[in-house]
């Protein structure tokens, strides 16, 4: 198929760099976030029915799935909401959009910057949900969001190129 592999180098986003400016450790943490926080909407935008459901691997893990997830991970760690069914977060409903879903992402990461920007210590606990053992402190949460969201950003990364060819971020 060279035609095909013609139009998928045609279809390279330009690469972006997170940020190189932090004024602190939280300015430095949430700039990693926030530029993979973009990197996975972006490769959710666009992207049209059903491909962006259509499961790309085995375990039908599709796009709209992954950042339905991710809005429910930020909404656990930072605004402390409780998830009842963590698989049912990667599934979205016949009733979920694209426009739908990242508009939801995005007022979620919007409101979790909110409690970011409003926490005066990183070594303090961060507002999940109760559970055992001890909670963790805004600074590990930090960490793991940009952890959990670089994974999925990759997994993103794959599926849209298999859906249509476009590469980088």
């Amino acid at each position: 198929m060279p035609g095909n592999h013609a139009q998928r180098s045609r279809t390279r986003a330009k690469d972006t760099t997170p940020p190189r400016t932090g004024v602190d450790e939280k300015a430095t943490l949430r700039g990693f976030l926030d530029y993979l926080r973009n990197a996975v909407a972006d490769k959710v935008a666009g992207v049209p029915e059903p491909q962006v459901r259509t499961g790309g691997v085995p375990s039908g893990t599709n796009l709209l799935g992954l950042l339905r997830h991710l809005a429910f991970v930020e909404r656990f760690y930072f605004l402390g909401e409780d998830v009842g069914d963590w698989r049912a977060t990667m599934r979205p409903s016949a009733e979920d959009t694209v426009d739908g879903v990242l508009a939801d992402y995005r007022k979620t990461v919007e409101r979790a910057n909110q409690v970011i920007d409003a926490c005066p210590d990183l070594a303090l606990p961060a507002p999940r949900p109760p559970r055992p053992g001890p909670e963790p402190s805004m600074r590990w949460v930090l960490v793991h969001m940009i952890e959990e969201t670089g994974r999925h950003a990759g997994h993103a990364d794959i599926l849209r190129e298999q859906i249509d060819g476009s590469t980088g971020r």
